[in-house]
């Protein structure tokens, strides 16, 4: 057999054959350019880069193409939505990781039987760089199987989100705060303020937005180090693991606000909070604290026990 790569994207009248000599037809999505947001390196953050994309996919014959009925057939808006799609869930830093779930979403069609997709960056060097692969649709089950086992922690039911200000943090009655916080039924989600004495600043936008995350970051370490029914999440599927299992979590913000598709504006504790509560469907927030906070109308303040 020829080569898979000189088949897939060589001539267009080069065919592939399957292990038992049976012709599988082919559609195809060449050459396809857009602009994302992708990469591994602090210095693609920020900005997008010309990407591009070609998939072919190879799928049982089907007699209804001789009727040419369009709703009967896989459509290339399939491989098309396949990709957008994936650009619209989160950040991806590895081209391998977007060519993949590329390749799993348009292998769940029943006809589909091998995709092989090949993403370039286009902005790096003089040339490009990328990556191809090949996927089969055998390969897609046990991917198939992981995501239903991931579904599953989404239906894990909502959190209860509380944001708490320094002062309570820095006080006496914490660990009355935490007691009380362990006695509801509903897991429980905890943002927390910066820390109270942070010098660092830096003219460069981008560098005092990392420097502001960190800042709460090192605060929500400072209350898990206070108590071990606190624990520190920093992904989503972590996150997503303890809400399933009614753990008491402080978020750490960076790197589900750097991977965001759609970021927050202002890294201010209170406004990451409020934006951080619109993933679980506007959750209500309990403000834990006397600190004020003005512009917000899905709160709720508890100041004594």
């Amino acid at each position: 057999m020829e080569n898979n790569d000189i088949i897939a994207f060589g001539n267009l009248f080069d065919r592939s054959l399957t292990e038992d000599n049976k012709l599988l037809d082919r559609i195809a999505v060449r050459d396809y350019i857009i602009n994302a947001e992708i990469g591994a390196f602090q210095s693609e953050r920020g900005k997008k880069q010309r990407l591009r994309i070609s998939v072919v996919l190879e799928v049982e014959l089907n007699t209804e193409k001789q009727n040419d009925d369009v709703d009967k057939i896989i459509s290339y808006d399939t491989i098309i939505d396949a990709i957008k799609n994936q650009l619209l869930i989160e950040r991806i830093n590895l081209l391998e990781t977007f060519a993949e779930r590329i390749a799993a979403e348009i292998l769940k069609d029943a006809n589909a039987k091998r995709a092989f997709v090949r993403v370039e960056k286009l902005d790096r060097i003089p040339g490009a760089l990328g990556v191809e692969i090949v996927r089969t649709s055998d390969d897609n089950k046990d991917l198939i199987a992981h995501q239903e086992q991931h579904n599953e922690i989404l239906d894990a039911p909502s959190p209860f989100l509380v944001f708490i200000t320094n002062d309570i943090i820095n006080s006496n009655e914490l660990v009355l705060w935490l007691d009380a916080l362990e006695r509801i039924k509903s897991p429980v989600v905890i943002c927390v303020e910066g820390l109270e004495k942070s010098y660092a600043f830096s003219k460069n936008k981008m560098a005092q937005r990392r420097i502001d995350l960190l800042g709460i970051e090192q605060n929500a370490w400072l209350l898990a180090g206070k108590d071990e029914r606190c624990v520190v999440v920093s992904t989503r599927t972590e996150l997503d693991w303890a809400i399933k299992n009614h753990q008491i979590s402080i978020w750490a913000p960076s790197k589900i606000v750097l991977d965001a598709v759609n970021k927050p504006i202002s890294v201010s504790a209170i406004d990451l909070a409020a934006w951080f509560s619109s993933s679980f469907s506007g959750s209500q927030i309990l403000i834990l604290g006397k600190k004020m906070f003005k512009g917000f109308v899905n709160i709720k303040r508890v100041t004594d026990l």
